[in-house]
């Protein structure tokens, strides 16, 4: 007889009734995120059905903004799983943009795309080995990090934008599209899988889940929690610099500032998606999800006619609504 068998003779009728209700709370948790979204669109639709938010060309701009946004949020749920954090994504995107931009010029567009990532990795690395090694808190060494590389970007060409003009980066990138498709959806698409797989088909995904959830049960269990942590902090980087090359693509310009405004936001999306703050839950498919959700809500925001600061407002509130959401799931588990 195995375990949930047993459970289920010894168990009250009663108390089945609860458990069954229990987990099938659990699972229609996952859809929160898919129904708040559907919910929003509706709104969206009702209340501004006169101001172009169901116009196709507003639609197709929300996936675009969507795409730096959700790229960036693949990578955050790596090392929220394994119970980091990285505060330096969005001035990593844009030092990525101004050397994607400068190295394409030279080089090629796929030189420029290897260098950008080359720099979000190396920073990661970065990040990883100074929160493992010398033991500070990732969420203070990527805050410290956030300054130096804006620093970086903003010495690197005098705060001063740096034209793209390679037309094969901007098609691949931003402008170009497969079919009737954007090429940023594609590559959200493509991001959005590889890190799906990675999450739940590798043996590292199940391991960031297994330290993340609890990382001394992990090392007992054999898994090298060190080499996990540096690696999901140098994938949050990575894809943030990805996220930076997809900016400049479809802005056709690196700037010091590009992306740097995206933290709050990709934070948000990752939350609501359904990646636990705490460590040990992901998913994938939720953050880009929710980065749909926070693009629609910019998009929808901004045609209500309200102004930046009360869009920065509308994501506080929902950056603290969902924390507390996820305080509360961990209090009860």
């Amino acid at each position: 007889m195995n375990q949930e068998l047993r459970a289920a003779v010894l168990l009250p009728s009663g108390a089945r009734a609860r458990i069954a209700g229990w987990k099938q709370g659990v699972e229609l948790r996952h859809y929160v995120v898919y129904a708040a979204a559907a919910l929003i669109f509706l709104l969206f639709v009702v209340f501004l059905r006169d101001d172009g938010f169901l116009t196709s060309s507003n639609l197709i701009n929300i996936g675009r903004q969507s795409a730096p946004i959700a790229v960036m949020a693949v990578g955050m749920s790596f090392a929220l799983a394994s119970s980091e954090i990285d505060l330096s994504v969005g001035s990593v995107a844009a030092l990525s943009s101004l050397v994607a931009a400068e190295v394409v010029g030279g080089h090629g567009f796929v030189a420029g795309t290897v260098a950008a990532l080359a720099v979000g990795a190396s920073i990661g690395l970065v990040n990883g080995f100074i929160t493992v090694k010398v033991r500070i808190p990732s969420f203070l060494v990527t805050l410290g990090m956030l300054g130096i590389v804006s620093g970086i970007a903003r010495n690197m060409n005098n705060l001063q934008s740096l034209p793209i003009r390679n037309d094969a980066f901007r098609e691949v990138f931003g402008s170009g599209s497969v079919g009737p498709v954007s090429s940023l959806l594609v590559w959200t698409a493509v991001v959005g899988l590889l890190g799906h797989l990675a999450l739940h088909q590798l043996r590292w995904g199940r391991h960031v889940l297994s330290v993340g959830s609890d990382r001394s049960a992990a090392k007992a269990l054999g898994i090298n929690a060190d080499r996990v942590r540096i690696s999901a902090l140098v994938v949050s980087a990575a894809a943030a610099s990805f996220a930076g090359v997809l900016l400049a693509g479809r802005l056709a310009i690196g700037r010091h500032d590009l992306g740097e405004n995206l933290l709050l936001t990709v934070i948000a999306a990752v939350v609501i998606g359904g990646t636990n703050l705490f460590g040990g839950r992901a998913s994938v498919a939720g953050a880009v999800a929710g980065s749909v959700v926070m693009a629609m809500l910019n998009n929808g925001l901004i045609l209500m006619g309200l102004r930046v600061s009360d869009q920065l407002i509308a994501r506080g509130v929902i950056i603290i609504l969902a924390v507390s959401l996820s305080m509360r799931e961990q209090k009860e588990s």
